[in-house]
């Protein structure tokens, strides 16, 4: 146990490390002045500045000191846990982020939540039966599975909220303005997991405990239920993961087209900016979901299946 929890700390580090690196380079290798940006848009417009402004700033930020300077400082900062001040906004990284990533994280788990909603009562119904219901249940999941967010947030918004007015048009963080976006994000993934379990559970129903279940008078509904799902699910769960963190990095986007609060605008608006402080945060966040995502995965792995608690 000791060994797993060290080889975990292990690569949460240099996931960490390797998205900070990325973005440091990333940012290095932009065209354009860094000075000369940074007051471009903090003036809210295009100037020339003086060699004056742009060597204050310089100084300021340590732009000027090598690249490997730079690099170590910025590394050094990360390790304390200070992700620095933000160019555009003058306050702590920190503070910005933990200001609005809270809606972004409701936003991600009501997604995930909903889309394991819908592939699993659409597997359970549909799967191993022979009829036009199970054949359209497994068109919806393929179909759903190719769709875009962006594309189907915009569908959902102009159906739903612009024509109907049943749901908010933007802007709104009740329960009822997340069904929408939340909705947006599951639908896709929906399809996704509903594949993966789909598959596993034609599988399982071949078992020779499900039909000596079946033999002992139990329900079809309750064969599904009690035993064909659990072992079904374990490659969706295995994926789960992964699709916690593309839900948080895909709620950026969907934020955009809903007009909700969350990290996505602060996003758009320091990469438009190079506030790099600020992508750099926004950048780490995402990976700490990564990283989070997967221990929490592997908890529920051996939830579900009993046999890893006593290997």
């Amino acid at each position: 146990m000791a060994a797993t929890v060290l080889k975990r700390l292990a690569g949460a580090v240099l996931v960490l490390w390797a998205t900070a690196t990325f973005t440091f380079v990333v940012q290095l290798f932009m065209p354009g002045d860094r000075a000369t940006m940074i007051i471009n848009t903090q003036a809210g417009n295009l100037q020339n500045p003086s060699p004056e402004e742009i060597a204050t700033l310089n100084e300021r930020y340590g732009f000027d000191d090598s690249y490997l300077t730079q690099y170590l400082h910025y590394l050094g900062d990360l390790a304390r846990g200070d992700l620095g001040v933000s160019y555009n906004q003058h306050q702590p990284v920190t503070e910005i982020i933990a200001a609005q990533i809270g809606p972004t994280i409701v936003l991600t788990v009501s997604a995930l939540i909903l889309a394991w909603v819908i592939s699993l009562i659409i597997t359970v119904l549909a799967t191993g039966r022979d009829n036009v219901w199970s054949r359209a249940a497994t068109g919806f999941q393929i179909v759903t599975a190719a769709l875009p967010p962006y594309w189907i947030g915009t569908i959902l918004l102009v159906l739903l909220a612009v024509q109907t007015g049943i749901f908010p048009v933007e802007g709104d963080t009740s329960v009822i303005g997340l069904i929408l976006p939340a909705l947006t994000l599951a639908i896709p993934l929906s399809g996704f997991l509903g594949q993966v379990t789909q598959d596993e559970f034609e599988r399982v129903l071949e078992q020779p405990f499900v039909t000596s279940s079946r033999t002992r008078g139990m329900g079809d509904l309750g064969v599904r239920l009690r035993h064909v799902l659990r072992h079904a699910v374990l490659p969706a769960v295995t994926l789960s993961g992964w699709a916690l963190g593309a839900l948080f990095s895909g709620a950026v986007l969907i934020e955009a087209v809903f007009s909700r609060p969350g990290i996505g605008g602060i996003l758009v608006q320091a990469t438009s900016g190079r506030d790099i402080p600020l992508v750099t945060g926004v950048m780490l966040a995402s990976a700490v979901m990564y990283i989070v995502a997967n221990l929490l995965v592997d908890v529920a792995y051996r939830y579900v299946d009993p046999r890893l608690r006593t290997a």
